[in-house]
């Protein structure tokens, strides 16, 4: 398992949906994003999914709305679902985007 590390900003804030038109998944398929099972296709669809996320410039903004707005399923801001409520459960809500 890969340890994850990010600087943790706990304050709310509004990030609205404009980072959404500068998204590079905006004009792909958003299946992609929501691998079905737990078996060697989904989890190689998961990291194709990450792949894309690793290359978005709102990759961040992406996660703070996933993580604020409790998105469950699929891959969202370069984090599977449970990536993500892990760090819920910590009482992570965003990161820092600067």
């Amino acid at each position: 398992m890969s340890r994850l590390n990010f600087t943790v900003d706990r304050r709310s804030s509004d990030h609205g949906d404009r980072w959404r038109d500068n998204s590079i998944c905006r004009d792909m398929d958003g299946e992609l994003f929501f691998p079905v099972g737990t078996g060697p296709s989904a989890r190689n669809q998961t990291e194709q999914a990450k792949a894309v996320c690793r290359r978005c410039p709102v990759q961040l903004a992406c996660l703070n709305w996933a993580l604020e707005s409790g998105e469950q399923f699929g891959v969202a801001g370069g984090m599977s679902e449970d990536e993500r409520q892990a760090l819920l459960r910590r009482g992570i809500r965003s990161v820092a985007t600067a």
